[in-house]
C-alpha cells in the first residue's frame, strides 16, 4: 500500500508519497522513478517520502514552500523525529539511493554524499501537516508495472524525438542541396548572357553589311 499527498502550494499541484511500511519503502527504493526526490530525517527512523518532480524540473528548482510540505510530512511521521524541535531532514534524487544486500529491509545508502541536501525543521507545523493529511489516498499498486509502464514510454517518446529529428535533418540538407543548385544555375545563366570582344566585332560586321 502506499500513501499520496498532494501538496498545492504551487501550480500546477506536485504528487508527495511514501510507503506504509517499511516493506513497501523497499519496493519504493527499488522502483522509484529517476524524476523522485527522496526525503528521510537524518540520523532517526522515518518514513522514505517521495517528491515527483514536474517535467523539466530538478531538485535545484524544488520551490521553498515545497520542501517544507516534504519535510514537515517526513518528520510528523517519525516516532522520535515528530517529539523532537531542530531536527534535519535530507533529501537526495532516487538514482543516488544505493541498496546493497547486506542492509536490513528499507535501510538505505548513497552512491554519492555530495549529492545529499538537507533542510532544517525547527518544529511540527501542524497547520501543514493537516492540509497534507486531508489530500491524503490509500491505494494499492504494483510499483514495478508503473515503473516498467513510465520506462516504455520514455523509450518511445526518445524514439519518436530521434525520428523528429532525423526529419528535419533531412529537410535541411534537401534545402540546402536546392540552394546549392539553383545557385549553380544563377551562375550558369549569366555567364550564357555575357558578350566577349569577338562576339561584339561579328555584330558589329554584321549590321554594317
Amino acid at each position: 500500500m502506499v500513501l499520496y499527498f498532494t501538496t498545492d502550494v504551487v501550480s500546477p499541484p506536485m504528487k508527495i508519497y511514501m510507503g506504509i511500511d517499511k516493506f513497501e519503502n523497499e519496493d519504493l527504493i527499488k522502483w522509484g522513478w529517476p524524476e523522485d526526490v527522496w526525503f528521510h530525517v537524518d540520523k532517526l527512523s522515518s518514513a522514505h517520502v517521495y517528491l515527483r518532480l514536474n517535467p523539466g524540473q530538478t531538485i535545484d528548482d524544488i520551490p521553498s514552500t515545497v520542501l517544507d510540505d516534504c519535510a514537515q510530512l517526513v518528520k510528523a511521521n517519525s516516532i522520535e523525529g515528530n517529539k523532537a524541535n531542530n531536527i534535519d531532514v535530507v533529501y537526495t534524487m532516487w538514482a543516488n539511493l544505493k541498496k546493497t544486500k547486506s542492509m536490513e529491509v528499507g535501510q538505505v545508502g548513497f552512491h554519492r554524499d555530495k549529492e545529499v541536501k538537507k533542510i532544517k525543521v525547527e518544529k511540527r507545523i501542524n497547520a501543514i501537516v493537516n492540509r497534507l493529511n486531508k489530500t491524503k489516498e490509500v491505494k494499492e499498486v504494483d510499483l514495478q508495472a508503473g515503473r516498467e509502464t513510465r520506462d516504455r514510454k520514455e523509450r518511445e517518446d526518445t524514439k519518436a524525438k530521434e525520428r523528429e529529428r532525423r526529419k528535419l535533418e533531412k529537410e535541411e540538407a534537401k534545402k540546402r542541396e536546392e540552394a546549392a543548385l539553383a545557385k549553380s544555375y544563377d551562375r550558369i545563366m549569366k555567364v550564357e548572357s555575357m558578350k566577349t570582344n569577338k562576339d561584339m566585332d561579328s555584330d558589329a560586321s554584321d549590321e554594317f553589311m
